[in-house]
């Protein structure tokens, strides 16, 4: 049975496991160092064509893709295979990349066809890594626990500086407006977050100024490498000919 290989993990060495976790990491960064200003989009794997959110996740990949912006995405089905579809239709328009990154599980997860790479890890938090590394946005549509948990491992990211000041909108008004509320009532009021840690969050539906504020952030990056020096390294050069393609 597929679950075997994981409980007979448990009878491998501690090596074996750092070795198999260092392959899952060196595959991911070997495969995605050159892929340049991307967004990743998280979201529900339940959602259907005619979801109205996944009508939105494709609307938006295809307003990014146009620009150029690589979509990744955790490589399934739903919000996901939306991203994937809307940047792999206009792929030839700006040449963007659409990446799935996906996990192996005891029963597997169906990749979606609409990627022009697509990577499989054995470990959730290597493939956590991956999908937020490389790129300058979040934008976070419905979902179920893994999309929660998505959610706040990038706020957490963010508000302990562990990555840049990366953009995090969450999108779907009526489906999270009682999180955000507590999130923005009960978690400040019990002093577990600071105020100004709900700026971190952009709350919108509207796509077109999502699309904007990412064209933002990205400037925003650049200026940030700049200032820390880095502006000698291949993605700041790959980044700023990317951005002057886009006036």
């Amino acid at each position: 049975m597929e679950h075997c290989k994981y409980i007979k993990d448990l009878e491998r060495s501690n090596e074996w496991s750092v070795l198999r976790i260092m392959s899952d990491f060196v595959k991911g960064f070997d495969e995605l160092k050159d892929l340049g200003p991307s967004v990743t989009f998280f979201g529900s794997a339940r959602f259907d064509s005619e979801n109205p959110y996944y009508k939105q996740a494709n609307l938006l990949a295809r307003m990014l893709g146009k620009k150029g912006y690589a979509v990744v995405t955790g490589g399934s089905a739903g919000i996901m295979e939306a991203a994937n579809k809307g940047a792999y239709e206009v792929r030839d328009h700006k040449h963007c990349e659409s990446v799935g990154l996906n996990i192996s599980l005891p029963s597997e997860q169906a990749g979606n066809k609409f990627t022009t790479k697509s990577l499989t890890f054995d470990y959730f938090f290597v493939r956590k890594v991956m999908l937020v590394k490389y790129s300058i946005a979040y934008v976070i549509f419905p979902g179920g626990f893994g999309t929660l948990d998505e959610f706040f491992e990038a706020l957490t990211l963010v508000q302990t500086h562990k990555v840049a000041k990366i953009s995090i909108f969450l999108v779907g008004k009526s489906y999270w407006e009682k999180l955000f509320d507590f999130i923005l009532t009960t978690m400040v009021e019990h002093n577990t977050i600071k105020k100004e840690d709900v700026e971190l969050i952009t709350f919108t539906d509207d796509l077109e100024y999502i699309s904007k504020e990412i064209d933002n952030s990205l400037v925003l990056h650049l200026n940030e490498l700049k200032n820390f020096g880095l502006d000698h390294t291949n993605y700041y050069k790959r980044a700023m000919e990317f951005l002057s393609n886009q006036q």
